[in-house]
């Protein structure tokens, strides 16, 4: 078999200077991202979700995001954010700072699940490229009660029948765990309340992994936390890739590493090899607004650069 290359980018947060907050940084750093990204021969490129910084909010971000994909010389598989469609589901909301929007205001909805298929088509997809199958979905469905879980779960169920591949490639926004996969849910109203917020909870967790088992699955792939690590459980490597636009949770894990950048991985018949490209250049742009998820009554377009 020819050797052959594939990438994946996550939590870009395209913005816009017509929003009540932009961080021009963070549009630059994608650029250069993109620009080291045309110097590899890659066959195509896999999107970990949080493509703009306000997409459930601003529909020309996801546009503009859009249109940056759309100007890469290979194909792109999205898997949806939190950002571009809405948060995993809570009926109670968590310790937050003053002005910021509760939790059970930013559940996904089916408006914003449409929105997003509206502009970037269906939120699940699987095929196979040469001797590799690429599984993409929303995790923020699973446990959602959305009217667009069932067949959610339906679609996931038939992947167990999907012809084989000699390699298996998951594609999700959020980590399915942040330590192991048997760790116990969150409390979100704990002072780990980060923790609840970056992985998935049980039993959907338990449910996702006994299917990408089923499926010979050999690496998954997510984003969200801003923290590059590695986790290696019943033989799947999963890869919590960084972000392009800026980090956070430094000190979660001993060995995270929050330098910005993608990630490169080059197939052969003894596997795939993951290798962390970081950025050559990173802006220090300065932009404004508040950061985190503010209220309405926060989100002051008064304050935009462009109106």
């Amino acid at each position: 078999m020819q050797n052959w290359t594939f990438l994946h980018a996550t939590d870009v947060h395209i913005g816009s200077p017509r929003s009540f907050r932009f961080m021009p940084a963070w549009n630059e750093n994608w650029q250069q991202a993109k620009k080291q990204m045309l110097d590899i021969p890659a066959d195509l490129i896999l999107i970990g979700g949080d493509v703009a910084r306000d997409g459930n909010i601003h529909h020309e971000e996801m546009l503009a995001a859009r249109s940056e994909f759309e100007s890469l010389p290979f194909p792109y598989y999205i898997a949806p954010g939190n950002m571009d469609a809405g948060n995993k589901h809570t009926d109670v909301d968590g310790l937050k700072p003053d002005h910021q929007e509760s939790d059970t205001d930013l559940n996904m909805t089916s408006e914003q699940l449409h929105n997003y298929r509206d502009i970037f088509g269906e939120w699940q997809w699987s095929f196979v490229h040469k001797n590799v199958r690429f599984t993409g979905f929303c995790d923020m469905l699973a446990g959602s009660g959305l009217p667009e879980e069932k067949a959610f779960w339906e679609w996931m169920e038939a992947q167990k029948d999907q012809p084989r591949a000699q390699f298996h490639v998951w594609v999700m926004h959020s980590p399915l765990f942040i330590d192991e996969p048997n760790e116990p849910n969150v409390d979100i109203t704990s002072d780990q309340y980060l923790d609840w917020y970056f992985n998935v909870d049980q039993p959907q967790r338990g449910r996702i992994l006994e299917i990408m088992k089923a499926t010979g699955a050999n690496v998954v792939i997510s984003g969200h936390v801003h923290c590059r690590k590695t986790h290696i459980f019943n033989g799947i490597r999963f890869d919590i890739a960084p972000s392009t636009a800026f980090f956070q949770l430094p000190h979660r894990w001993p060995d995270g590493d929050t330098t910005l950048g993608f990630l490169r991985y080059d197939v052969s018949d003894e596997g795939i090899a993951c290798t962390f490209v970081p950025l050559e250049k990173v802006s220090k742009l300065e932009g404004y607004g508040p950061g985190g998820h503010p209220a309405s009554s926060a989100r002051d377009y008064s304050i935009a650069w462009e109106k």
